[in-house]
């Protein structure tokens, strides 16, 4: 008989925190390949149903099928950023007056400062002209992050639409190799795995699309009835910045007001941050939920550390990348009977998956069992 070996538990414990450690510090130094790659298969997921509609309908080889449905993608996002691009270059005829309102409104506050601490005027200047000397000093480190930063976007987007170009050419391949890579009592598992996390980042990037629609449609319509200045561009940038959950909806309400407040009276402003908020609650109440939440089962606290950890890993990529890789997580926790309680923890609490509570059934049946042979006489048999 082959007794089980059961290791100690610092040594587990020990063993799963040099694991974090590795797979995050691994994370950090292959950011530049990962990133591209996850983006690639989120794409490419979302293609797969385009890709096949134009194998089995228009005769399509595979090979021309993946670069027309990638090379369309890509045109409309690029002419939604063109579109955007195109309403930031009209805001340079406003420079002028939002130079001279930051002087009017720098002013003001001076009078204010000399009036409510005693600080004269010069004192003032004195102290904001060495801060800026200081500043500028670093200036030229600050333009080559930023020529660096842009350099990194452009590189991301070029290797985002070749993975996602050569994932759906080898989709077929990439799935056998999965199924091939584990035994045969485990295939049909990972198969499983395979069609979930399809369906589920197909309907989750789907009504991510939607949700930014709606947004940026109710934006659009608010912006329209204040009155605001290039209410197009602003409207679709709340739109797009919602897509980071609870941050990107506070970026959109401060570039909002800085527009606003150059262009227009400070009573505009006012009315913008109302209107952002109301989005927001509209957004929040009844837009995700419906469109978005349904798709994917995950609490909001670890969507929040989720959210923390991917920005501190891999910046507004990471953050981007959060659910979707949370969600992915969980559907492969909920399948593997030993995660199962990860699974559980990362699930909202009214919302869990139908193989863990058949778990947790047979582990109450088991304990009652277990209770009820204890309470039989010794010299009757068991109740069956």
């Amino acid at each position: 008989m082959r007794l089980k070996f059961e290791y100690p538990f610092y040594l587990k414990l020990a063993c799963v925190l040099i694991s974090i450690v590795v797979l995050g510090y691994l994370g950090i130094v292959g950011q530049n390949v990962i990133v591209p790659i996850v983006l690639g298969l989120l794409f490419a997921t979302l293609l797969v149903p385009f890709c096949s509609f134009l194998e089995r309908k228009c005769r399509f080889p595979r090979a021309l099928a993946a670069i027309v449905a990638t090379v369309l993608f890509t045109g409309l996002i690029v002419l939604v950023l063109y579109l955007l691009a195109m309403q930031m270059t009209k805001l340079a005829d406003d420079w002028p007056a939002f130079q001279q309102q930051l002087i009017d409104s720098f002013s003001s506050l001076q009078l204010w400062v000399q009036e409510q601490f005693g600080i004269e005027q010069n004192s003032q200047l004195d102290y904001i002209t060495q801060t800026a000397s200081k500043s500028i000093s670093t200036g030229t480190d600050i333009l080559g992050k930023a020529l660096s930063s842009i350099s990194g976007v452009i590189m991301l987007l070029v290797f985002t639409f070749l993975y996602t170009l050569f994932l759906l050419l080898y989709r077929r391949h990439l799935v056998k190799f999965l199924v091939l890579a584990f035994r045969d009592k485990h295939q049909h598992l990972v198969l499983d795995v395979v069609v979930q996390v399809q369906v589920m980042v197909k309907r989750y990037l789907v009504g991510l699309l939607l949700q930014m629609v709606i947004v940026t449609v109710l934006a659009l319509i608010a912006y329209s009835i204040i009155g605001v200045k290039y209410n197009f561009m602003l409207a679709i940038l709340t739109g797009v910045l919602n897509v980071l959950p609870y941050i990107g909806i506070f970026m959109a309400l401060v570039i909002g007001v800085i527009i606003t407040f150059a262009t227009t009276s400070a009573s505009h402003v006012l009315f913008v941050v109302i209107a952002i908020v109301v989005i927001h609650a509209i957004d929040g109440n009844l837009i995700m939920p419906k469109v978005v939440g349904s798709k994917v089962k995950l609490n909001s606290l670890v969507v929040i550390l989720g959210l923390v950890i991917g920005e501190m890993t891999w910046g507004i990529s990471g953050m981007l990348l959060t659910i979707p890789i949370l969600a992915i997580l969980k559907i492969v926790f909920d399948r593997v009977e030993d995660l199962r309680p990860w699974g559980f923890l990362l699930g909202e609490e009214d919302n869990e998956s139908p193989l863990f509570n058949k778990a947790i059934t047979k582990i109450f049946k088991n304990q009652e069992k277990a209770g009820e042979d204890d309470n039989c006489p010794d010299d009757s048999p068991p109740t069956p």
